[in-house]
This record gives C-alpha cells, structure tokens and sequence, in this order.
C-alpha cells in the first residue's frame, strides 16, 4: 500500500484510494474535468482528471477506486494528475488501509462500558441502558466502530467508543467527590451522550453527515433514541427520564455550541466538563503526535483555537 502521506513529487502511482469527493467542473476554456479528493487512513489528497478518456472508466463519490496518476505540487501541497481511473474490486485492498483506528483495545474498551452498566443501581436506568448498548446488537455494532465527528476529535474507528468511555470514566472519578450528585444518572447520560451519533454521521471511511445528522444533529438524535426505548419500559418514571435526557440535551454547555439547553442539574454540568476535557485534551495530544518540528512549538489548532506548546523539559 502506497499511503497518501509517503507520496513524493513526480512519483507514479497505482493504487487504490477512497473517492471523498468528486466534482465534474469546467476550465476556463470549456473543457469537463474531474476534480477528486482521494483518502487512505494517513489523509487525503486533491486530485484532478484533466482528460475524460476511455481510460477513465465510471465511478462515483464514495467508492473505492484504483487510479493511474502522477503527483505533482500545486500550492505547496500534493496533487495527483490522473490519467486511468477504474472501480476497486473486493479483495484488491485491505480496509484497514483506508479507515484510522484507536490505538485502543476495542473489546476492552467495551467491556468497560459493560461494566458502567453493571455498577447502576437504579433498576429503570440499567434496564435502559442494558435495552440500549447490550441487548440491541446493531447499536453495539455502530457505536463500537463509529467515529466521535468528522473532523475535530477522535474521528477515527472505534473513537464514538474511545471518547465515552473517557468522559464516564470523568463522570465516574467525579460522582463521590460532590455533595448532591445521583451517579446512575450521571453514568447513563455520560454512557449515551453521544449515542446519537452512529445516526449522524455516515460511516467510515466517508464519516460525513447524514442528511437527519445535518437537519437534527447528534443531540436530539440521542435524546429521541432514549425517549423511544424508555418509553418500552413499563413505568419507567418521568421525571427520571427527564434529568437523563436534561444531561443529554445539555452536554454542549452554552446555547451558542448547540445544546439546546443550559445545564441545569449538577449531573449535566458535570457530564459537560468532562465532554469538553475530552474532547479537547485529544486535540491537544493529536496537535503534538502529528508534529515533526524541531522546537517546542507544535502549530497552530483551530478548534483550541491557539498555538500549542509541548512541555519536555
């Protein structure tokens, strides 16, 4: 496997890639030409087709595909030149060439999200959440290989699974250090606050918003998700289902990052700290990973909002 990342100017390649993107534009003179962006696990890559010829056998957006191409700079950055396109057969690539992966063990990531389960008292939530991530085996499948977003943080296989299972282990170190907290709800709502992901995003390698994920996002989603099952629950209280989906509804803390709510519960503030702490913690240590500078500055991140420092002394 020939990775987007290793490509050198002027080489040729062969090999087969993920079509992200693919666009049918014009040139100034009226000329049809494919502009593609083209994706492995190590990133992606612009690509252009400047001559529709034979040689450019029908694709379309989303599929694999094996390409003919030259590598050339355009701005600084990499772009391939193609000049023979054709679909990719199974058994021609490996997957795991295409789609990142925690560096986690995934069973027992999981495993611990069984045990959350276990250690929940109150008999309607557990029953819940057993409904929900144990018994329902389509659920478990999508949340355990799903990514957490497109792009800001744990966007990667098996991320949706990396990052709830961190921000409970948050929620949980937290629940005995406070006066007033009730874990079962503070666990459950950590364990489902971004249930509704495996709906609004597409899966991997496209990971791009599906048209409810775009109209609704993950929030309602998750929240909708939780109101059905609860309501398969014969007596499932009210007002404790409302506190969960509160939890839920609430974990982006502030009105302006899309919660539709403020949290109002203890166990919501909670649960929003320690999205927030995740999430951003993983960017700070992506940031550092991902630089081969010499000196202690590692760049610039957009969603910090800030240039990162490394702290070896």
């Amino acid at each position: 496997m020939r990775y987007l990342m290793d490509l050198k100017e002027n080489e040729r390649v062969q090999e087969h890639y993920f079509c992200k993107q693919k666009q049918s534009l014009k040139t100034n003179g009226g000329k049809t030409y494919y502009s593609l962006k083209l994706l492995d696990k190590t990133g992606m890559v612009d690509a252009k087709v400047w001559d529709l010829t034979n040689d450019i056998q029908t694709f379309e957006e989303g599929e694999m595909i094996k390409v003919d191409a030259v590598v050339l700079t355009y701005r600084n950055e990499p772009q391939m030149k193609i000049s023979r396109i054709r679909r990719s057969n199974e058994g021609e690539y490996e997957a795991t060439d295409y789609i990142q992966c925690t560096d986690k063990d995934i069973s027992k990531l999981y495993d611990e999200v069984v045990d959350f389960i276990a250690s929940i008292d109150e008999p309607y939530i557990k029953q819940l959440m057993e409904n929900l991530l144990i018994n329902n085996n389509d659920i478990v499948k999508a949340f355990s290989s799903h990514s957490a977003a497109k792009n800001l943080h744990h966007n990667y296989m098996g991320g949706l699974l990396e990052h709830t299972v961190s921000v409970t282990q948050i929620c949980d170190f937290m629940s005995n250090r406070y006066r007033h907290i009730n874990r079962d709800i503070l666990i459950a709502s950590a364990l489902l606050h971004d249930i509704g992901k495996i709906y609004e995003l597409s899966k991997l390698p496209e990971n791009d918003y599906t048209d409810d994920g775009q109209m609704l996002g993950h929030i309602i989603m998750g929240m909708e998700m939780v109101t059905a099952e609860a309501a398969k629950i014969p007596g499932f209280p009210p007002v404790l289902l409302s506190l969960v989906k509160h939890a839920i509804l609430s974990h982006h803390g502030e009105l302006e990052y899309g919660s539709p709510k403020l949290p109002n519960t203890i166990e919501a503030f909670i649960l929003h700290g320690a999205d927030n702490m995740d999430a951003k913690i993983k960017a700070y240590e992506d940031t550092i990973d991902k630089d081969s500078t010499p000196g202690p500055w590692a760049g610039y991140h957009k969603m910090l909002n800030r240039f990162v420092r490394k702290s070896e002394y």
